[in-house]
């Protein structure tokens, strides 16, 4: 089977993207598959590169916008070309994470209340007071704890939002900080696998560095109270479920009084050597390489499902 692996992209996440690629193509079984890099450097590269390389499926590791967002799902289904993870609508409805959180709410799950700003018109120092420090500023489509600050008075608070602002989107979200323990679930095939509590080393919350650079941050897997456990992961698939995700995810939360609270789900999680979805499965007893068969397959299986095609291949 030809796999083109999809990296790379136009968002802040670039770079995340690559190391995400690199790392699925190191360990794709060679005696499986013919594996072909597609490095993305603009949004016209897409197609002509994927036709050029006649694969059979696409991995996906891109992150962020036009990758993660349904854009670059829904050019893939225009040319015929499987690809792995979630559809064009789960995609979409998950990188909007103010969309996201009010799907969430609606159904009754728990996530941090808070202001959705569309841009520097909508700045209200005095609705942030109301809303009570500290809070986390962030990007409203975004990833990676890109362009995301812990901010603790009125003082912090305009060069956060004017950072925030900066991205595509230009809508930022205001929450407040939730303290509490920061956990993971990753979900494969709609199963749960072993929730990875995390604790930043070096700084208040689970920021870029904590997540990409070595020893900034404590990532295991977690013990909780059987009934909390329940309840956290009852949670994820709730979460899952409800936007429509498919193939593999990963739902972020904060455990707060033990109420898991959803921050948001990522439908292409990062798949570095030290991300969270490998060594979730890797707990379960899981291989890199085996993860990555069971990515393809079930993916395969996705579409053929959606589209309705007897036969990829």
């Amino acid at each position: 089977m030809k796999i083109g692996v999809i990296m790379g992209g136009i968002s802040s996440e670039r770079e995340v993207s690559l190391r995400t690629g690199q790392q699925m193509i190191k360990h794709l079984d060679r005696s499986r598959y013919e594996v072909v890099p597609i490095v993305i450097e603009q949004r016209a590269d897409l197609i002509a590169q994927v036709q050029q390389a006649g694969i059979d499926i696409a991995l996906l590791a891109l992150h962020g916008q036009y990758g993660e967002d349904g854009t670059v799902q829904g050019a893939l289904e225009t040319l015929g070309i499987p690809y792995t993870g979630s559809g064009v609508l789960a995609s979409s409805l998950c990188m909007n994470k103010q969309l996201s959180k009010m799907l969430l709410k609606a159904a009754g799950m728990h996530t941090p209340a808070g202001l959705c700003w569309q841009g520097m018109d909508d700045y209200d120092p005095q609705a942030v007071e109301r809303l009570g420090y500290p809070v986390i500023v962030k990007p409203n489509m975004g990833g990676s704890s890109i362009g995301i600050r812990l901010v603790h008075n009125e003082k912090e608070l305009l060069p956060a939002v004017q950072e925030a602002c900066s991205f595509l989107d230009r809508a930022i979200l205001i929450e407040p900080y939730i303290k509490g323990t920061e956990l993971t679930c990753s979900i494969v095939d709609g199963e749960v696998l072993p929730i990875i509590g995390i604790r930043s080393v070096h700084s208040e919350w689970f920021d870029y560095k904590a997540k990409y650079e070595a020893g900034c941050a404590e990532e295991k897997v977690i013990q909780l109270p059987p009934v909390t456990e329940q309840r956290v992961r009852e949670a994820a698939l709730a979460g899952y479920r409800l936007l429509q995700c498919k193939v593999y995810a990963r739902v972020d939360m904060i455990l707060c009084q033990d109420v898991p609270y959803v921050l948001e789900v990522n439908t292409l999680p990062g798949m570095t050597a030290g991300s969270l979805l490998p060594k979730s499965a890797a707990a379960a007893g899981m291989t890199f390489v085996q993860l990555l068969d069971r990515i393809i397959a079930s993916s395969l299986h996705e579409r053929k499902q959606e589209w309705g095609m007897v036969q990829y291949v």
